[in-house]
């Protein structure tokens, strides 16, 4: 989607930080905002603020993991605006407690996957639908991290996952949607958001979404920020690599059998 004038944009987790600051890019790129979050009175502050800075904003309480919230954020997205026509699916949390796989409360695992992934999956499931019925360009912008391709953060296997799975369901997603959806995988490093509150450094928020949007508007599948995490990407790709070769021989007609051959077949039948 090259241009957000007049576009409905929609986004989760946006009254503070990272998603507060993409509504303000894309405010200034002349669309029209719904912003979501748990907290009702910080939704009330960012569309007061917004609205001072002359875009055109509303909001409402939504609680993600609660599929009930996100049909409730869609109706009042077409009920407010008539339409929507991108979704950026930033809610997440950290993990709060933090230690080994092997001593991990389950139930942290729970909680984290429950906004980071099966938020992001309601949220694909319930505005995607309507995408489609809509059949106009649309845009569905997944937030996954540094995370999604490296553990980053030592101790957080639970968040770890959940950033992994976003990537997986993205890149599954691009391959699904019709060709006037959209789909992208927003991977933030270090940013500066109420997540990194208290930690020093990190790239200014402002500049990690401006820098996204130029991604975002060239229809990037992997939308990214931090270069020295190639570094770390590299290492895995160099260590699997070395497994292939030496123990994974290669056999006659293994291009039958590879995914992604078997991808670009199933895509070529969709659309015959």
């Amino acid at each position: 989607m090259q241009d957000f004038k007049n576009k409905v944009v929609v986004i989760t987790g946006g009254a503070t930080g990272i998603g507060f600051s993409f509504a303000k890019q894309f405010g200034a790129d002349g669309a029209k905002l719904v912003i979501a979050s748990r907290r009702k009175d910080r939704v009330d502050e960012a569309v007061s603020a917004l609205k001072e800075l002359g875009y055109e904003a509303a909001g409402t309480a939504c609680d993600v993991s609660k599929r009930s919230d996100v049909e409730a954020l869609a109706d009042f997205a077409w009920e407010t605006f008539g339409r929507a026509d991108v979704l950026l699916n930033n809610a997440g949390i950290a993990q709060g407690k933090r230690g080994p796989v092997m001593s991990l409360d389950l139930a942290e695992f729970d909680t984290v996957l429950g906004i980071n992934v099966y938020g992001t999956l309601h949220g694909i499931q319930v505005f995607g639908s309507r995408f489609v019925e809509q059949g106009t360009p649309a845009a569905i912008y997944n937030v996954g991290s540094e995370n999604s391709f490296f553990p980053a953060v030592p101790g957080s296997s639970a968040y770890i996952s959940s950033k992994h799975s976003v990537l997986a369901i993205t890149e599954q997603l691009a391959e699904e949607v019709p060709d006037f959806i959209d789909v992208s995988v927003i991977c933030p490093g270090y940013v500066q958001s109420e997540m990194t509150a208290g930690n020093p450094g990190g790239m200014p928020t402002d500049e990690f979404t401006a820098l996204t949007l130029k991604q975002l508007k060239a229809g990037e599948l992997y939308v990214v920020s931090h270069a020295y995490n190639m570094v770390h990407i590299n290492k895995r790709y160099e260590a699997l690599s070395k497994a292939f070769e030496t123990y994974a021989p290669r056999y006659d007609g293994d291009d039958e059998y590879d995914v992604g051959c078997m991808i670009e077949k199933m895509k070529a039948a969709r659309k015959t």
